[in-house]
């Protein structure tokens, strides 16, 4: 697995905070620390509600399957009792005839 961040041992930590303390000053670091702490938060709020956009979407295609699977029994059993009763009325039929 390839990860972009695992070069980030303590010294090269060190050398980034260094340039960001260097770039941006010491008095806008709470800022920017706000910033990024807001940003991690939209990002996971965000991607909880894709999962469960997801989660929503496979449920409710395991309740269409399980639906259209209750039809199809449905359906067969009433077809079977069709068949039952046309093959009783023959059988009868037949039992008059002789």
């Amino acid at each position: 697995m390839h990860l972009p961040l695992a070069f980030l041992n303590g010294e090269t930590a060190l050398i980034i905070l260094v340039v960001v303390v260097l770039l941006f000053g010491g008095s806008k670091l709470p800022e920017l620390a706000r910033g990024l702490g807001k940003a991690k938060r939209e990002f996971k709020k965000a991607s909880e509600e894709v999962e469960d956009e997801v989660r929503n979407a496979v449920e409710e295609d395991e309740r269409k399957k399980f639906r259209m699977k209750q039809i199809e029994e449905e359906e067969r059993a009433a077809v079977r009792a069709k068949i039952e009763a046309e093959e009783r009325a023959k059988r009868a039929q037949e039992g008059k005839q002789n």
